[in-house]
């Protein structure tokens, strides 16, 4: 779960890579056939309006969030015509890098109090706990617009212009009769449930592009449900099958597990690969029982095509990693870590679990021939003591890095994740250890210069890692011939309270490389860091007094696109960049 203690939702290179990432990202051929799982169209509406929210920014003339202090710009810098950015999908692309190559507004000379700060707010109903999204030049009542998305908790979706801060379209995804889900008597994500995990977007999709997203919601008997839904990205409209009920099987030596819409959230962020979306889950803090479930569908059609379930004969080993979503390789692997839950440690003549549960791991999907199967994995010699104390991997995201040469040459295609223990696990995709009872000397490389536990998603910029632990201050770990640094070549000279901070990268292409990241206390603080010296602070939202105050969620990432940092708050995007 995700608690400061156990697992869940609250405690829980090169240009070239991102090139390649975002290809497979907006690869859109039809879904795969096959699974064991079958799913239904749900009877639940969702209705959209014209947008009554207001904004601050060009034109207006109030503040729209009353979490947000301080006076609000009547205008944004920035070429919006000359924007050719989109951020598609959680931290920007599917190996979740966290970077943006493409910025060229924001520069290390230029962030800084005196000319740098907020510029409006785009109000939402309910909390955004998911990343912001940014499509550029989108064509809508045949007017192009550089376009943010948000999604709030309250189950509805927004566009705004990123430019002017004008509400372009809302979207209620509740089922008529139907409010958001309760909390289930649990603070991970509280006091409502309806929108938590970043959506996908596809912008080659139906007439003008998709966004696709999961909602829960609470019906009048008490009954809850999970939705798929797939909206037309200039308008809001539900696209042809859209939304979808999400129901799943799958087989297990007692016969099958069924998935159970009430016991579980989406909190890991959707993935958009090879034609088909991929969606993770959860549990209520540890709300017994639960499993570990990933599940595939068309994106087309919303026909669920494919769904496995890492602990079938057993319980626990949820997917949160701290709102990150499943990685992906060229090949089509999907990656991610597993939370505390069953590992048998008993294994079968390939290495694998004799009775197939991959709790507290790296695991390792294969997604050949449309069917979700587990590859590899790796996990530690003490995984069951460490699921037992809470130690487990799953409070943190992965990243998977661009290939890198060892010392003798040989290319090397790497994950890198940490959870709770503090060590960072660097994993050999082509052969991650899977298990040794005696010791972890199968894993490529473990270090442990982190000083807390991980609950937060790692970044990756030039050759290097950038960390953000719990109690500890941002840490960047060069990497050299294939190794991470054992310690930090550069620090904040600030430290992170739980749950540490996600950072994000924008640079123009190797230069200009700023380190973004949130701070959760009672309010957010923005922190903006020279990339090649996380000593050197250029930027904190607290410098100009009330100007750029915010309220502050737990597990926020900040969006950088076109001049401007979006970061999520309670009721709303606060919007950041060059001040006029």
């Amino acid at each position: 779960m995700e608690t400061r203690r156990r697992f869940s939702c609250d405690a829980h290179g090169s240009k070239a890579l991102v090139a390649a990432a975002l290809m497979l990202l907006l690869a859109c051929c039809g879904g795969s056939s096959g699974g064991s799982s079958s799913s239904s169209s749900s009877g639940g509406s969702s209705s959209s309006s014209s947008s009554s929210s207001s904004s601050s920014g060009a034109g207006s003339s109030s503040s729209s969030s009353s979490s947000s202090s301080g006076s609000s710009s009547s205008s944004s810098s920035g070429s919006s015509g000359s924007s050719s950015v989109n951020v598609l999908t959680y931290h920007n692309d599917i190996a979740r890098t966290g970077q943006n190559l493409d910025e060229t507004i924001l520069t290390p000379a230029k962030v800084k109090s005196a000319s740098f700060g907020k510029l409006g707010f785009l109000t939402t109903q309910g909390k955004v706990d998911a990343q912001p999204l940014y499509v550029s030049k989108l064509s809508i009542g045949g007017a192009s617009h550089n376009v943010v998305y948000a999604v709030s908790e309250h189950g509805m979706a927004y566009a705004f212009d990123a430019d002017t801060f004008a509400p372009l379209w809302q979207v209620s995804l509740l089922g008529a009769g139907e409010t958001p889900s309760d909390d289930h008597g649990c603070g991970q994500i509280t006091p409502e449930i309806g929108i938590t995990a970043t959506p996908a977007i596809d912008p080659a999709a139906g007439a003008h592009g998709a966004i696709y997203m999961v909602a829960m919601s609470k019906d009048s008997s008490g009954g809850y449900h999970q939705r798929l839904h797939a909206l037309d990205l200039a308008s809001g409209a539900e696209l042809s099958g859209s939304p979808t009920s999400i129901q799943a099987v799958y087989p297990s030596k007692a016969g099958q597990v069924t998935f159970d819409p009430g016991r579980y959230a989406e909190r890991a962020g959707l993935l958009l690969l090879n034609g088909t979306l991929y969606l993770s889950w959860t549990s209520h803090c540890d709300q017994q029982t639960y499993t570990g479930w990933v599940m595939g569908y068309n994106p087309s059609t919303l026909h669920q095509v494919s769904v496995i379930d890492i602990t079938p004969n057993g319980n626990e080993g949820a997917i949160w990693m701290a709102g990150n979503g499943p990685a992906a390789d060229e090949a089509g692997n999907i990656y991610f870590l597993s939370a505390n839950g069953t590992f048998d440690p008993v294994l079968d003549n390939k290495g694998f679990p004799v009775n197939g549960d991959f709790g507290n791991a790296f695991v390792k999907l294969s997604t050949s021939g449309g069917t979700l199967a587990v590859a590899d994995y790796f996990t530690m010699h003490d995984t069951v003591a460490e699921s037992n104390a809470d130690q487990d991997l799953g409070s943190g995201g992965l990243l998977l890095l661009p290939d890198v040469k060892d010392s003798g040459g040989v290319t090397r295609h790497l994950a890198i994740g940490a959870g709770k223990d503090a060590a960072i696990y660097v994993i050999n995709r082509d052969a991650m250890g899977k298990f040794n009872a005696a010791n972890d000397n199968a894993a490529y490389q473990i270090t442990h210069g982190l000083s807390g536990g991980s609950f937060s998603t790692p970044a990756y910029f030039n050759g290097t890692l950038y960390y953000g632990a719990v109690g500890d201050s941002l840490r960047a770990f060069p990497i050299t011939s294939a190794k991470v640094a054992a310690t930090a070549a550069s620090n904040s000279t600030n430290s992170f309270g739980y749950p540490g901070a996600t950072p994000s990268i924008s640079a123009n292409g190797s230069a200009n490389g700023i380190v973004w990241a949130v701070e959760n206390r009672s309010g957010g603080l923005l922190h903006a860091y020279d990339a090649t010296d996380l000593s050197r602070e250029l930027y904190n939202s607290a410098q100009a007094g009330n100007r750029d105050q915010f309220s502050n969620n737990k597990f926020i990432t900040p969006m950088i696109a076109n001049g401007k940092v979006y970061v999520g708050t309670p009721t709303g995007v606060i919007v950041f960049g060059l001040l006029p």
